[in-house]
């Protein structure tokens, strides 16, 4: 610390705390004094202090009471306890509820000075571990990417020298990998940063209802089109529209896409206006599309005008040394939201996720964390916590009937997905109402077991 701490000396006794400022003010620091609990709190929450130099046995608010009410009111002071020496045992629950260290009187200046400076020592390493993790973050971040990996370093290269252009993106990658946080960077580190960034679920919604999503509609164009609204082509003007799963719109729509690309203009659906568009394209898939353009399931000409610089976002499990640092970045988020106490990561969890397969990628890890975090108990997430923290089912475990196995099969995907129905159906290859159908079936629920 570049200047000496500010101490609070809290003790009933005049002689004790005249005394104790005296030795510390010699010494250089600026102290402040109270003679009863109530009054250090008073003076805690109007002027911080480092250090308190708290006595144990006091009339009214004692010092353990004391301490308790610091700890609530959440204040950076480190607690050192005063007691005399038959109240050692009071001291040492002291410490348990959260008190540096205790002095047993009578103290001489000197041992006072150096419980200051094993503070003050504490407090310096703690500043420089928080350093230390934001300069970590600096490095292995881009935008909300994290990635320390060789692979996701590649990655961020490909964004830096794309983003400040014009160029078209085809973002490829399996599902949970991030692919929108990608497009995300691309646009933030744009010079249309400061303009819109419209982002489509191009899988979620039926042919019709994307078509007057993308390109927008007039009054009466169709039955219960009541107003004129824009598309989110008009709404990206300027700035950037992701289209996210774009190996999943039809062949129509993909005629109607092309067109807009290549002329940069479109019309509303009903509409005869010709409206200029000024919109960068970034797209996503986790599908093959070289294998959907043999199969005559995708335009070779929307491809390639897609496909101007292509950025692969490889899966978890090729990156496996980024987990530590994706993990600690979920668990910081999630206590923060949860407003828990910071929760670490016990090493034998942490190897669990290290050896799991990760077929949900990263958006499964952050779901494995939010649930251990909500389950587990304490400040460390233990291998209990996690929903693999028995062995993987293997051949021999299999359920003997197929309905069993499909169940299962289901639950897992679902779970892999973060339970979201429609990219669980992609992934299993169906539509969603024959999940939704098969979830009702076999009364797959999220939170049951």
């Amino acid at each position: 610390m570049t200047k000496k701490p500010r101490i609070l000396v809290v003790d009933d006794e005049p002689a004790m705390r005249e005394s104790l400022k005296d030795w510390l003010m010699e010494d250089g620091y600026e102290v402040g004094l109270a003679a009863s609990g109530e009054e250090a709190i008073a003076m805690a929450r109007e002027k911080g202090f480092e250090v308190v130099l708290l006595d144990l046995k006091m009339p009214g608010m004692d010092g353990l009471e004391t301490l308790k009410r610091f700890k609530e009111m959440d204040l950076e002071a480190d607690i050192l306890m005063m007691t005399a020496y038959a109240a050692v045992d009071t001291a040492v629950q002291a410490m348990k509820e959260g008190a540096f260290d205790y002095l047993v009187k009578p103290f001489d200046p000197d041992e006072v000075e150096m419980q200051i400076k094993k503070i003050v020592a504490h407090k310096e390493l703690v500043l420089e571990n928080i350093l230390l993790r934001r300069k970590l973050e600096e490095t292995y971040q881009f935008d909300e990417i994290i990635g320390k990996s060789d692979v996701m370093q590649e990655v961020f290269d490909l964004i830096t020298r794309v983003a400040p252009t014009d160029s078209t993106v085809l973002i490829t990658g399996e599902s949970g990998t991030g692919k929108e946080l990608v497009a995300r960077a691309i646009h933030g580190n744009s010079n249309r940063c400061y303009m819109p960034f419209i982002a489509v679920s191009c899988g979620a919604l039926p042919d019709s209802l994307l078509e007057s999503e993308l390109f927008g509609y007039e009054k009466g164009a169709f039955t219960g089109a009541e107003h004129t609204k824009k598309g989110r082509f008009e709404m990206a003007h300027k700035g950037t529209l992701f289209l996210d799963e774009i190996g999943d719109i039809s062949m129509k729509t993909q005629v109607d896409l092309l067109r807009v690309l290549q002329q940069k203009v479109l019309q509303r659906l009903g509409g005869e206006d010709v409206i200029e568009v000024d919109v960068r394209i970034l797209a996503a898939t986790n599908r093959d599309l070289g294998r959907a353009i043999q199969e005559n399931r995708f335009r070779e000409d929307l491809y390639y005008r897609l496909n101007v610089i292509a950025i692969q976002v490889p899966p978890l499990r090729e990156r496996k040394e980024d987990i530590p640092l994706l993990a600690d970045s979920f668990v910081r988020k999630y206590c923060l939201e949860m407003n828990k106490e910071e929760t670490k990561i016990a090493g034998p969890a942490l190897k669990l996720l290290m050896d799991y397969d990760w077929p949900g990628n990263v958006r499964e890890l952050e779901n494995i964390i939010e649930r251990a975090l909500v389950i587990g108990k304490g400040n460390e997430i233990s291998p209990n916590d996690l929903p693999f923290s028995r062995k993987e089912m293997g051949p021999e475990t299999f359920p003997r009937s197929l309905k069993m196995m499909e169940k299962v099969h289901i639950r897992r995907i679902l779970e892999a997905a973060g339970w979201n129905v429609s990219q669980a159906a992609r992934e299993l290859d169906i539509d969603r109402q024959t999940l939704y159908n098969k979830m009702e079936k076999y009364e797959i629920r999220r939170g049951d077991s």
